[in-house]
């Protein structure tokens, strides 16, 4: 590295691979720690957290013995790769690490993990699913050691066989034991959490999921506990929604009328089988879906593998990490997903398609949340734009109409929300507050963190 190389480095401040630190202390290995479980790094010595240059004091042996320290206090040992460089005639240590190919590594017996310019614990759970992807298998490869082979259900299985069946015409000939060895769900006798999830006879608190149809955020109108096999499951939680949702006949002139679900029926199957799917069967929480008037919420347990965000799953920038392997091979097998990782930028195209506002989707520490909208909340709020713009002036499009409306039930408003709400990119809300703006309609009041909209009466 040369001086010009840091000078651009610093510029651009710490981040998911870059730490500044003035000394040599635990806190540096644990940053080393957090670094080999994400994405490798670097931290500097020698660099305040702004970038102000200080440099550090070198004796002969002093990298070797932090090198020691670093070896002693790690496991599995870690040894970064050191580098002295000399700015402003300062001395700074460059400490480098890459992604640790064994995870997770811990610093005295805690594990750490990098999420943007930040070192976070690792949960219990985080730990054991870092490390079942390290060794490229998941939790429900495991046995169950309360179960055998005769305590599910055979028909179950034939019946996935069936269904196999009717999608591959060259026919799948295999019998349920031979299906339940090729997939890896038995061995010898026993059988694996994913075998028992699919297959199992009766109930089982590991899958509960509750619905419900709410009139309000506190009134319940309609609701159902599931515990039952996942692929029934899957059906049941489909059946409860075309139940609770609106079907319209659009007599179109032709043979047959068309129908319009109140929402693209193929995202909301999506949503769905993410939940099935990808949910933590390890996690005390229950996955719940809640139906409301105009829009559903989709609540799943299992936090986000930790080098990947929300701009990555929308943009679908990431490489799928099924959480639950096995029954996602199952799965894919039947027919009902297409392939890994495509899933939400399926579930974006159909609302898009549909003229619908796109989705929210909200990584929370222990779960994932997706909201989707039917179009009511933006018809209403069409319908007091067109007020507004019969007061504020002639002209608006409806776009600028429902800008105005959200702007005016929360002037505090991002951009970004304002997108997810109306169904446009970061471009097009940009350009269409520029054209209000120089209409004189409305006008930003302070900063852009922190501020507000006003409407301009």
């Amino acid at each position: 590295m040369n001086i010009n190389e840091l000078k651009i480095i610093l510029a651009g401040g710490e981040n998911i691979r870059t730490e500044f630190k003035t000394t040599f202390s635990d806190d540096v290995i644990i940053t080393l720690v957090a670094f080999s479980n994400t994405k490798g790094g670097v931290v500097y010595l020698g660099i305040e957290d702004n970038g102000e240059i200080k440099g550090v004091q070198l004796g002969k042996e002093t990298t070797a013995n932090w090198v020691n320290e670093i070896k002693t206090k790690t496991a599995p040992v870690i040894i970064p790769e050191i580098e002295i460089l000399t700015i402003e005639e300062k001395k700074i240590v460059a400490m480098s690490v890459i992604e640790y190919p064994v995870k997770p590594v811990s610093m005295r017996g805690r594990y750490y993990k990098r999420a943007a310019n930040s070192n976070h614990i690792l949960s219990l759970a985080e730990v054991v699913n870092i490390h079942l992807r390290t060794v490229n298998t998941s939790w429900d490869f495991y046995q169950r050691n309360d179960k055998r082979l005769n305590d599910i259900s055979l028909e179950k299985v034939q019946k996935v066989i069936e269904i196999i069946n009717r999608r591959n015409p060259s026919g799948f000939t295999d019998d349920p034991f031979t299906f339940l060895l090729k997939f890896q769900l038995i061995s010898e006798d026993k059988i694996t959490h994913a075998c028992w999830l699919l297959f199992m006879p009766g109930v089982e608190m590991f899958t509960t999921i509750e619905l419900g149809r709410f009139s309000s955020p506190t009134l319940i109108k309609d609701n159902l506990t599931l515990h039952i096999d996942l692929f029934s499951e899957t059906e049941e939680i489909m059946n409860f929604i075309l139940k609770h949702i609106n079907k319209q006949v659009i007599i179109n002139g032709h043979l047959e009328n068309e129908e319009r679900w109140d929402y693209p029926l193929e995202a909301l199957r999506e949503l769905v089988l993410n939940m099935v799917i990808h949910r933590d069967y390890t996690s005390s929480f229950d996955s719940v879906l809640k139906i409301f008037d105009d829009h559903i919420e989709f609540y799943n347990p299992g936090a986000a593998p930790s080098d990947i965000d929300l701009q990555h799953l929308l943009s679908n920038d990431y490489v799928s990490q099924p959480r639950n392997k096995l029954i996602t091979e199952v799965f894919k097998t039947s027919g009902l997903i297409e392939k890994y990782g495509s899933g939400i930028k399926r579930v974006l195209e159909a609302f898009t398609t549909y003229k619908l506002p796109q989705p929210e989707f909200q990584l929370l520490p222990n779960g994932f949340r997706v909201k989707v909208f039917n179009g009511s909340g933006a018809k209403a709020s069409l319908k007091l734009g067109d007020r507004l713009g019969e007061k504020l002036g002639e002209g608006l499009g409806d776009n600028q109409k429902l800008i105005l409306s959200a702007i005016r039930d929360n002037p505090e408003i991002s951009l970004s929300r304002l997108g997810k709400m109306i169904g446009l990119s970061q471009t097009a809300i940009e350009n269409n507050i520029a054209k209000l703006k120089r209409r004189g309609l409305i006008k930003r009041i302070g900063p852009a963190k922190g501020g507000h909209w006003e409407i301009v009466e």
